[in-house]
């Protein structure tokens, strides 16, 4: 776990581990850098894809373009937040339909793709704030179905960003099958 200098200007760790891999200071900047990225291209493909596309499953497919971003919102939320015992800020009902295990219905209102939508970008400007206050400061340890273990909130961010890269490539998939 990151451990931070109460004098130090810069609120990021001197230094930190994670999977047992030694970073400096810029690799944690750079985390929610590249996260924040990924979701702006995220909000980018919710935008500007029409709602019929965003919903369709196709031949081949057991999920959709919305279902993948709607879990990576609250997936980020479930892996980082609630395994440090803190508040998620997504409500429930998104958690139960986009968790691990759902499956889309085919459905969403206009308002829940804009909650979604705007979700997208806060949720990670909410971590990032939340991480520079010093919250994260407990962790339930969790092994992923990937088979990583999770021991702390900097691991939860890492493994966020990789999941989160595995969903980019599903939709870019879903794109080009839908555009067909």
């Amino acid at each position: 776990m990151c451990h931070f200098i109460a004098l130090q200007r810069n609120p990021f760790p001197f230094n930190c581990t994670i999977f047992d891999i030694h970073f400096k200071r810029p690799v944690l900047k750079n985390l929610f850098d590249i996260t924040l990225q990924n979701r702006k291209r995220l909000h980018k493909i919710l935008e500007g894809t029409p709602k019929r596309q965003l919903l369709e499953i196709p031949n081949g497919y057991n999920n959709n373009i919305w279902w993948n971003i709607a879990h990576v919102a609250v997936t980020q939320q479930l892996l980082v937040y609630k395994l440090s015992r803190l508040q998620i800020r997504i409500p429930a009902e998104f958690v139960d339909r986009f968790k691990k295990g759902t499956t889309p219905d085919g459905t969403a209102t206009d308002a829940e793709m804009k909650q979604i939508e705007n979700f997208l970008i806060s949720t990670i400007e909410w971590m990032e704030e939340d991480y520079k206050k010093g919250l994260f400061k407990h962790f339930n340890e969790y092994t992923t179905s990937a088979g990583v273990t999770l021991k702390n909130t900097d691991d939860a961010m890492a493994f966020n960003l990789y999941h989160e890269g595995l969903h980019m490539g599903a939709i870019i998939s879903l794109l080009k099958a839908v555009k067909k």
